[in-house]
């Protein structure tokens, strides 16, 4: 009984130190991925906040879009910012 209280202990001891190990690895593989996903996190913070601002998001393509003071360059800048709104809206629905 005794030389199996032993065995059981002495495995209890190795499993425990591998345990130890594994945190170990665990805790540098979080440290490595920390930075990444919180920039992940961030992106998908503007992505929301883009999302539920339709018209911060028209109006910021509009300003880059319109260069010309011209009637028809005022319709192909309308023409351009619906359809990158449009595809936008596409694009955010999938997220």
């Amino acid at each position: 009984m005794n030389e199996k209280l032993l065995g059981l202990t002495q495995r209890r001891g190795e499993l425990l130190a591998r345990i130890a190990v594994q945190r170990e690895e665990m805790a540098e593989i979080e440290a490595e991925w920390n930075a990444p996903l919180a920039l992940a996190d961030q992106g998908v913070a503007a992505v929301r906040f883009l999302r539920h601002h339709p018209l911060l998001v028209a109006g910021a393509m509009a300003l880059f879009v319109i260069r010309r003071h011209s009637v028809a360059g005022l319709m192909w800048g309308v023409w351009r910012v619906w359809k990158g709104y449009r595809d936008f809206i596409f694009i955010t629905e999938k997220t």
